[in-house]
């Protein structure tokens, strides 16, 4: 199973992006997924989740709320990060996770994307 995360790159403040994470390989079905990120000189934080049952439940960080709007896709296999009115505190290393159950590994395990980055400057 993979995470392959793409969608970053360089906005002005108060712009938008659009981070998209697919999952790959012999996946049978995703549970919680979630988006954290990693600024420079900072510990990886969280940022948005959304469950994989239960009508689709999201939880956010407080410095992302109403900004920042995790949705998911089971048919693609793929969660989003709609990003909107851009600050360059959001600058930072976008990761997506997941707990994600697959045929070789039934019970399940939590897999990392290997980030985008996000650069928000004038």
């Amino acid at each position: 199973v993979q995470l392959q995360a793409c969608g970053g790159g360089l906005v002005q403040p108060g712009g938008a992006l659009r981070l998209s994470c697919v999952a790959s390989g012999r996946t049978l079905s995703l549970y919680t997924m979630a988006w954290f990120r990693q600024a420079p000189g900072k510990e990886r934080e969280f940022v948005a989740a959304i469950r994989g049952n239960g009508g689709g439940m999201t939880h956010y960080a407080a410095s992302v709320k109403g900004r920042l709007f995790i949705a998911r896709d089971n048919a693609k296999n793929e969660v989003l990060l709609i990003m909107d009115s851009l600050k360059p505190e959001d600058t930072a290393v976008y990761y997506c996770n997941g707990f994600i159950i697959s045929s070789d590994n039934p019970e399940g395990d939590e897999y990392w994307g290997q980030g985008t980055d996000v650069t928000v400057s004038s």
